[in-house]
């Protein structure tokens, strides 16, 4: 595709305490099999959700909570299966239930077969009412990170319409602005800039310093949202970016190393023998799996 720029500027950037989940509260928690205070090297796989209803039928979907189709399950199941031997500490989706849905049913084909659980920080009686207050659950418990930063990009006006009627009203080139270019919005919509400010400034702030902590991390979100964190981590320019496509239920693997993103490409599957040989680290907890069956 495009050449891979390995080194990434904010590689070392602190969590604040705004964070939703600290690395050393995960730590503490033990919702890792690798728990080492630091570590050279870290995991991250972002998955964009299965085809939703909307996919199917050819509507702007942006910001509008429709499920996954039979089609996208079934895309949410593989990419499990293609990934099923990657260490995984931690997951984030956005708050749609499309991308929550692929994350969930994706790491029901793990191996390792731990349970992820939502955590739920919206209010105080939200997080007290989720306590799970049995230590060998949580050792068996992966947390999911919910955030609205790593939503869809939001398509105003357009959401809910059907695109071949778009284009044959608006004509073409006009929505394959709206839909394309990288600064241009539709009419109360998000452009793919706008959609990235708040995608990579998430992703900085919350899911960095995981990886820095050395825990593993699975993103599962959407087109624009992961469009935008790649543009960070291949340095793509803004007209690269709007030429990048990311096929639905595909999971993308990088890994984190020394502060920089080295990609590493999409697995094939779990029984390829080359998909957990990208690293020793990730041999090594393949073996690990072998040895538990």
């Amino acid at each position: 595709m495009y050449p891979i720029r390995q080194q990434f500027g904010f590689g070392f950037v602190c969590a604040s305490r705004s964070s939703v989940v600290e690395p050393v509260q995960l730590h503490s928690n033990g919702n890792s099999d690798h728990t080492p205070k630091k570590s050279s090297e870290s995991s991250l796989i972002l998955i964009r959700h299965g085809e939703s209803l909307w996919n199917e039928k050819n509507l702007f979907t942006g910001c509008v909570d429709v499920p996954l189709t039979p089609k996208g399950v079934e895309e949410a199941i593989e990419a499990g299966k293609r990934i099923c031997s990657i260490p995984i500490d931690v997951i984030f989706t956005s708050s749609l239930i499309r991308a929550q849905m692929t994350a969930m049913l994706a790491m029901m084909q793990h191996r390792r077969k731990k349970v992820p659980i939502i955590v739920h920080n919206e209010s105080e009686q939200a997080h007290l009412w989720s306590q799970v207050y049995s230590e060998e659950t949580r050792k068996q418990s992966i947390p999911v990170i919910t955030a609205w930063q790593l939503n869809e990009r939001m398509y105003g006006e357009l959401q809910g319409l059907n695109k071949q009627e778009t284009a044959d009203r608006f004509g073409n080139e006009q929505v394959h602005k709206w839909r394309r270019s990288y600064d241009i919005p539709p009419p109360n919509g998000e452009s793919l800039e706008m959609c990235a400010e708040r995608a990579v400034a998430y992703f900085k702030e919350h899911v960095v310093p995981q990886l820095t902590a050395g825990k593993h991390v699975m993103i599962a979100a959407h087109g624009n949202s992961l469009r935008s964190i790649i543009m960070q981590l291949d340095k793509l320019t803004s007209q690269e970016v709007i030429s990048l496509e990311l096929s639905t239920g595909i999971p993308m693997l990088y890994i984190f190393k020394e502060g920089k993103f080295i990609r590493r490409g999409s697995p094939v599957g779990p029984s390829e023998a080359s998909v957990c040989a990208y690293t020793r680290k990730l041999a090594q907890y393949r073996q690990k799996l072998d040895s538990m069956v």
